[in-house]
């Protein structure tokens, strides 16, 4: 459940939601007790994903890369976020950056560079795998963000998240990096708010909406962010790095 929610807003939220929920570890001690989030969205040459996503398909996926920082050590996040009518799942797994080329590539990576061998995170891999080899998904977009998270205290059941500052830039390459190159911001100064739960609906998310007094909305930060950047100069920058990448090639041989 989504909302786009102002600044003043959102501090009246994390009053209300302390009470129930814990805050993100990550962010403790942290400016607006948020941490970095970085996303590479991958998608079909056509932008197939995107079109599903801004035609308000019931059915439909996205596949991203996430990561946290520049440290070659920390790993890289595979997630399918997939919605069936009006749930949202999420598939994840773990990889050693070096993985990831050969993952574009639709190759399951050695054991060596898979971090967790859990069967849920294995077949996460494989899935996602599947997904870019059916669409053809190479790196198309750039998502940023800092987040404020809160949690239930004895599980991940129930989670509320807080986002402020959402950047898109386009990148056609595999250069997993923090640093952006002409970004966009998004939502301006607007906070998304997300309500996030398995199980049983929490009556205290009702509350919470209605001391907000906002209403539910779509907030979909890659295709809102490609939207905000332009696709036709997503499409021109894209095939622009291709060429210069194959001049390169041509000139090196």
């Amino acid at each position: 459940m989504k909302y786009v929610i102002s600044e003043s807003a959102a501090l009246v939220a994390r009053d209300f939601v302390r009470a129930y929920l814990k805050l993100d570890e990550f962010g403790a001690g942290k400016s607006q007790l948020s941490y970095p989030v970085h996303s590479i969205y991958l998608d079909s040459e056509d932008l197939k994903l995107y079109h599903e996503t801004i035609n308000g398909n019931r059915n439909r996926y996205k596949l991203r890369v996430r990561f946290y920082n520049d440290d070659p050590e920390s790993p890289l996040f595979l997630e399918i976020k997939r919605r069936c009518d009006n749930t949202i799942s999420k598939q994840r797994c773990a990889i050693r950056r070096s993985a990831l080329a050969a993952v574009l590539d639709g190759q399951i990576p050695p054991a060596s560079q898979i971090i967790s061998r859990q069967p849920k995170q294995i077949m996460a891999l494989e899935n996602f795998v599947r997904h870019c080899v059916s669409i053809g998904a190479h790196p198309k977009g750039h998502v940023a963000y800092l987040r404020e998270a809160w949690l239930s205290p004895d599980d991940n059941s129930v989670r509320v998240t807080m986002d402020r500052s959402v950047y898109f830039d386009a990148t056609p390459g595999l250069n997993i990096c923090t640093k952006m190159n002409s970004p966009v911001l998004v939502f301006g100064k607007q906070v998304i708010l997300e309500l996030k739960f398995t199980g049983r609906f929490p009556n205290w998310f009702n509350e919470l909406v209605r001391s907000l007094g906002v209403m539910q909305r779509s907030a979909a930060k890659y295709a809102d962010g490609l939207t905000s950047f332009g696709e036709d100069k997503l499409r021109d920058y894209c095939r622009k790095k291709f060429r210069d990448a194959k001049e390169n090639v041509l000139w090196i041989g």
